[in-house]
Formats: structure tokens, sequence, C-alpha cells
């Protein structure tokens, strides 16, 4: 990098932590710091669900499947669409009629505190483990554009984002996600921009030449539905129901539209979300498009392409930028974990009684840990990396289940609720074994989570009815 580009890292870096400062001076209980106040705009609380659920690998990995291959990506966040209007009608009425602060108070109310406990216990391993190895991940990316090493690309993201989030709290967070939003989106553009300018055919010329190519394919027919991922009903489907359990009962997605002024608004934030992350990969994937044209189809490390792009053809000052977005990308994930691991730790484990204070070091605890484990492991531990980003896949069903089930009038005893959450975890071990596509996970362990709990249960009160009797 040049000094140009550093100075414009440092300006982002250093606004990031002065917005902390300047908006945690309004946070005068936890409700503030957990929840904004529930004065968030639909729109801004909208951006920052698309720029909490965009991590680093998306930024970086999306272009990188356009330039491998097409664009038949974009059938799985048409689901996701479909799956916020689904949270939208099934979930939200319940967190707003409830006045929630974790959502996992709804299992509380209905299944008592230790289900509630157990629930929040989950979503905390989760996001630890996906979150954490993300984090390193995300280290390892800006490692190669920028060429600092491993623990000082993650000590920089890591303290910069903790300093803003703690200080800030929620606010600040949803606030800088919206301003990062704009900047990786920008990101996208720019190197749209910069490819069309230097490319020697016309704009015309350029995307008939894809579209001959095949590069701008959206629909897949063939393949084996339960096999293939990216077949249209696996991808379809898939992205139906991971939306329906990441925004619905995943509180790090959640706690954005609980912090909105009424349900209408929130609704407006989930549902507009679908829209422009469908919108986001969109631009993402065409700047992958045209990068395959401009980079002649060069073979390069998978998932690398966007990155050795940065580093080896964009100039001084726009790599500062796509750098920023890199960062923004990185920080704005990791700023809500933090957040959301902290609320649901004073929450539902804490019982709510905590001073906004013990808060704010409770959200201290949680950064060191998401830093040390991305420190403690390396870029070598590619079965951590992957258990980290898989592992919704394992919790994502359970949870789902336990909400789905909080809808219904039956009475369920303790444990059938926990054996049926075990069963969808295992299950989900059981379709891996196979080679089932990830896309069918949460769907059959949510079928798995209910119909075990039914089960269990009709058992438990038939044993329980006869020993009355006796």
């Amino acid at each position: 990098m040049q000094a140009l580009d550093i100075a414009i890292i440092v300006f982002f870096l250093a606004g990031s932590i002065l917005l902390g400062l300047w908006q945690g001076k309004s946070n005068k209980n936890t409700g503030d710091y957990f929840l904004g106040g529930h004065k968030f705009p639909w729109i801004v609380a909208m951006l920052s669900i698309v720029a909490t659920e965009t991590s680093v690998l998306t930024f970086v990995s999306v272009p990188g499947l356009a330039y491998r291959g097409d664009w038949t990506f974009l059938q799985l966040p048409l689901g996701y669409i479909l799956g916020r209007i689904l949270v939208s009608i099934l979930l939200l009425p319940v967190y707003f009629k409830n006045g929630v602060t974790s959502i996992y108070e709804v299992i509380g109310s209905r299944f008592g505190t230790g289900m509630q406990k157990l629930a929040s216990i989950v979503f905390l391993v989760t996001r630890i483990l996906g979150d954490g190895v993300r984090f390193l991940a995300t280290g390892v990316v800006v490692q190669v554009v920028t060429g600092w090493s491993l623990p000082v690309s993650v000590m920089i993201i890591g303290v910069v984002t903790l300093v803003y989030t703690i200080t800030g709290g929620l606010k600040t967070v949803v606030w800088l996600d919206s301003i990062q939003f704009g900047l990786y989106l920008l990101g996208g553009i720019i190197t749209i921009a910069f490819i069309l300018l230097h490319l020697e055919s016309s704009p015309q010329e350029t995307f008939a030449a894809l579209a001959d190519a095949g590069k701008l394919a959206v629909l897949n027919t063939g393949g084996n539905i339960l096999f293939n991922p990216m077949t249209f009903g696996s991808a379809f489907t898939g992205g139906i129901f991971l939306s329906l359990a990441s925004h619905g009962i995943d509180y790090m997605m959640v706690q954005r539209v609980l912090g909105c002024r009424d349900l209408g608004s929130a609704r407006k934030a989930l549902i507009g979300s679908g829209f422009f992350v469908f919108f986001q990969f969109m631009i993402f994937l065409l700047a992958g498009s045209l990068m395959y044209l401009f980079m002649q189809g060069s073979v390069t490390e998978k998932d690398r392409e966007f990155a050795s792009f940065i580093v080896n053809y964009l100039p001084s000052g726009l790599k500062g930028l796509l750098l920023a977005g890199i960062l923004s990308a990185a920080m704005s994930t990791i700023a809500s974990s933090i957040n959301s691991l902290a609320a649901s730790t004073v929450t539902d484990l804490l019982g709510g009684r905590v001073s906004l204070n013990f808060s704010k070091l409770i959200s201290a605890g949680w950064a060191v840990v998401l830093i040390g484990i991305a420190l403690i492991f390396d870029e070598s531990d590619k079965a951590i990396i992957m258990v980290g980003l898989e592992i919704a896949s394992f919790t994502y069903g359970g949870l789902l289940g336990l909400f789905l089930l909080s809808k219904t009038t039956q009475k369920y005893h303790p444990a059938s609720l926990a054996i049926g959450l075990l069963a969808s975890m295992g299950i989900v071990f059981v379709l891996k074994l196979y080679g089932i596509a990830w896309t069918w996970y949460i769907l059959v362990s949510v079928s798995v989570n209910i119909m075990i709990t039914i089960l269990v249960n009709t058992m438990l009160r038939s044993i329980m009815s006869k020993g009355e009797q006796s």
C-alpha cells in the first residue's frame, strides 16, 4: 500500500472509534445499549441487517463464484426474500407483543427459564465458533491484501471494533453498519466501473461475450436436487429456510429489527433487507464476471480472485477504498456478534439484572474471546475453519423448531424438548455423512426436532399417566 491508501484506512478506523465515543454518551441503560432505545429508522436497521450478514468471506468469495462459474448463486438469495416474509408473519409479531430484549425470552415464557438458557447457550456456542473462526478467515484476507502479518491484521480489526462497540453499543453498531454497507457496495461498483473503462470492448459487446460464454446464467434446473446445492429446487428451498432461521431465531440478526420503533417498521426493515441482499449479490457477481474478462480467466487460488485483482490491478487510492470496504465487511459482522453475545448473556443467563457498565465489561469479554480464537488457530486449520463456518447448519434447525413449537398450545415436558433439540443436531451429521446438499439441513433438522419432541412428549405423558393410575 502507498501513503494515500494508508491515509484512507487510518481515517476510516479513527472515524469508527470517534463515532462510538460520541454516541456512547447517549446510552443511559442496558435498553439503550442493547436495543438503541427502539429508535432506529427502518432504513438504517435494514442496511445494518445486510451489513451484518455480509462477512469478508462473502465480500471476496461471491465475485470468485462468478469468476469461476456463473450467477446460479442468485437462486439462494431469491429464497431469502420469501424466508424473511415468513419471519415477519410468524415470529416478529410475537417478539414485539412480548416486548423482549432477547428473543429467547419467548422460549422462557413458554417452556421455562431452563429452556431459555439452553437456547441462549446454543446461540452463544454458534456465534463463538462461527464468528471466531470467521474472524480468523477475515484476518487471512486482510493479510493477503495489505501484507500485514496475520496477528497484526486480527488485532487491528479486533481492537478498533472492540472500542467502538463497547463505547457506543448497538446504536453505534447499527449506524456504522449502514455506512459500512455503502462503503463495501461502493467497492463493488468501483470494480465494475474500473473494468468497463479499461476493457477494449464496449459494454454491449462485453455483456454479449459473457452471455455467450454462459457466465450470466442464473437458473440451474439440472443435477440431483438432493445432492447438488445449486440446483434450483435445492437452492431456493435452502434459501427460504436459511433465512427463516438466521433472521428469525438468530439473535444477532433479530436484534436489529427489535431496535425499530414498531412492528411495521421492523417488517419493512427485514423484508427490505432481502431485496437489498439480492441486489448486493448481483453487484459482486457482475464484478466477478467482469474480472474474468479483464484478467483473461487466469488461474487464481480459489476465493483469492478479488484480493488478487485489488492487489495487482487497482491504482493507489482505489486500492485503499476497496480495503476499507473489506474492513467494513469484517467489522460490521464482528461488532454485531460482540453486542448480541453480550445482550443474550445479560438477559438470558443473568436475568437482566446487570448495570450498564457491567454490560460493557461483558461485551469486552466476548470481544477478547473472539480475538483469542482468531489468534490461537492459523490459516492451516482448514477443518477448524469449516466447522466454524458450518456450525449454524447444526443448530439453526433445532432453535427454529423450538420457536415453532412455542406457537402451539400443547404442553411439553422439558426432557422432550431437550431430546428433540439434540436429535435435530444429530441428524445433520447423518445428512453430511451421506453427502446430502447443505441446503436441506435446516428443513430436515426442523422436521426431526418437531417430530421427535412430539413423539417423546407423548411417550412421557403416557408413562406418567400410567404411573399416576398405579
